[in-house]
């Protein structure tokens, strides 16, 4: 045995060599440049402490800080073709596919679940942006169509957590005709009298906008998210004017009309609760709902509910 080259050396090369720092232990604030561990980031439900900037959150955290106790089932969509017109730009689309479903451990951009908030049971759709920007094709339009089907049949709330770049073009006409099954679908749950709930989340763009995520009882959008059809870059080239400050922004579409009201994360449980108790007119939980997943935030305390309207 060789006591230099074997023990010496090595120890030695320790003490030199720089040891490597993972690069996603700090996450920097995209309006201030602030950085934040991750860990604190993720203790605060991904909002930025400083800012109250509201970073992407991921599918499975966002079910989990959802439902009590972080408890759900999850309920399966039905199988479609990966491939079905063999589409090939700079890659395969089915090596696209097969590296989306590696990254993010899922077969598409939507999940779908079954669980109770504070005690209420409720289908939540959940569009994950991490795989292929959330788009819509028939996979995730299968998804979202079995997710309303399901709040049908066992008569509860559906409420969709909406994040998408629009249809996927790699599927073509396969894809739009997704935008006219979803429409359907959510006409099937209001002629079944169930609340339907939309959550925009940024980004919420192209056919998902232009379909089912506008189609809601209720529309909550998250602080600063991106909502619309096309992008504002887009719309300024195609019509050769500068946009007002905000536009297509949470705030600036509340303020216009176009979504019911802007919540912050933190309270975005609470508000999803008190929503459907009012809306499937259910008791009050008489008392206050704490904030999961946000350190020393306050409770937030439920009204009443409202009186009963005549049919």
């Amino acid at each position: 045995m060789n006591w230099i080259n074997n023990i010496v050396r090595p120890k030695i090369r320790g003490l030199l060599v720089k040891k490597e720092t993972p690069d996603n232990l700090w996450v920097k604030c995209p309006e201030t440049g602030e950085m934040v561990f991750h860990r604190d980031l993720e203790a605060n439900l991904h909002v930025i402490p400083g800012s109250g900037h509201h970073m992407r959150m991921p599918a499975e955290t966002r079910l989990k800080q959802l439902f009590d106790n972080g408890e759900y089932v999850r309920i399966e969509t039905p199988d479609v073709v990966a491939d079905p017109l063999k589409f090939r730009d700079e890659r395969r689309y089915s090596d696209r596919i097969k590296d989306s479903r590696a990254k993010t451990g899922e077969r598409d951009a939507v999940r779908i679940a079954y669980g109770t908030l504070d005690a209420q049971p409720v289908t939540v759709g959940v569009q994950d942006f991490e795989f292929m920007g959330g788009s819509l094709g028939m996979a995730a339009g299968e998804a979202v169509i079995t997710g309303l089907e399901t709040a049908a049949e066992r008569r509860t709330p559906f409420i969709l957590f909406a994040a998408s770049g629009g249809a996927r073009m790699q599927e073509g006409i396969l894809s739009l005709m997704q935008m006219p099954r979803s429409t359907v679908a959510v006409a099937k749950l209001r002629e079944a009298r169930l609340p339907y709930i939309v959550v925009l989340t940024h980004p919420t763009t192209g056919g998902v906008t232009a379909s089912y995520a506008m189609l809601g009882d209720i529309h909550i959008a998250e602080p600063g998210a991106l909502i619309g059809f096309a992008g504002p870059r887009v719309i300024e080239q195609t019509i050769r004017e500068k946009l007002p400050p905000g536009f297509q922004r949470s705030e600036y579409l509340l303020k216009h009309g176009m979504v019911d009201m802007v919540v912050h994360r933190h309270d975005l449980r609470a508000t999803l609760s008190r929503i459907c108790r009012i809306l499937l007119k259910a008791p009050s939980l008489g008392h206050s709902v704490p904030v999961t997943g946000a350190p020393d935030a306050e409770p937030v305390q439920l009204p009443p509910p409202m009186a009963e309207a005549a049919d």
